[in-house]
């Protein structure tokens, strides 16, 4: 399994499970998700060890259930609440990050054909 990592501050963002395509040229990578429902909280006896008594009364927990982009539940993404504004200013800032990293990589021109494109987007 690939673990995908942005390159700045190597968070994890997502794997090779899902259907991956790329998008501005090749910088940038688009996946495609789906909403899940899963129920959190709940642990089969079975799996530890556990042996329900026909005769007993079950003690537990309600069950939580969870709905959500699979993407988002499996990695542990945060959403973020940005005003225009403050958008500019981060995607500003992290594009020169960017530019470093690729600078540093020497595939600068790679990235000019694709970035202009990206932020039309």
């Amino acid at each position: 399994m690939i673990i995908y990592r942005d390159c700045i501050i190597q968070d994890e963002i997502f794997s090779d499970i899902y259907r991956i395509r790329e998008v501005a040229n090749g910088l940038c990578l688009e996946v495609e998700g789906k909403m899940v429902t899963r129920t959190e909280g709940q642990i089969a006896d079975a799996l530890i060890g556990g042996n329900a008594s026909s005769e007993a009364v079950e003690e537990g927990t309600d069950p939580t259930v969870v709905t959500g982009v699979d993407i988002v539940m499996n990695h542990h993404l945060q959403e973020t609440n940005f005003t225009k504004e403050s958008y500019k200013k981060y995607i500003k800032d992290y594009m020169k990050a960017i530019k470093a990293r690729l600078e540093e990589h020497k595939s600068l021109s790679f990235a000019h054909r694709g970035l202009r494109l990206f932020l039309v987007m």
